[in-house]
């Protein structure tokens, strides 16, 4: 970097091109342990521990979340697996 050149960080939402952007929505229940819940978001999102503990608190508090958004066509197999483990998930168009 020469001197006097800023370095300007630019934030994209990345779209391959698969789909609409889309998010996944997680609400709250009386069936899953907070535990089933942080590791389903981790194998399934591939989120960090501490991401699927934060958003699991969130979805107990708030009653739903937001926990990943993305190309609509990359998210519905990862919603149709929540679900498959009893999460309630729904896939909503981004607006």
């Amino acid at each position: 970097m020469f001197k006097g050149e800023e370095l300007e960080e630019i934030c994209v939402e990345e779209t391959t091109g698969t789909g609409h952007v889309a998010e996944i929505v997680v609400y709250n229940d009386e069936i899953n342990t907070f535990d089933w819940v942080i590791q389903c978001f981790m194998e399934i999102l591939q989120h960090t521990s501490e991401q699927a503990e934060q958003l699991s608190l969130i979805v107990h508090t708030k009653g739903k979340a937001t926990v990943k958004t993305g190309p609509r066509t990359d998210l519905q197999p990862k919603k149709d697996a929540l679900v498959d483990r009893g999460l309630s998930a729904v896939l909503e168009d981004r607006s």
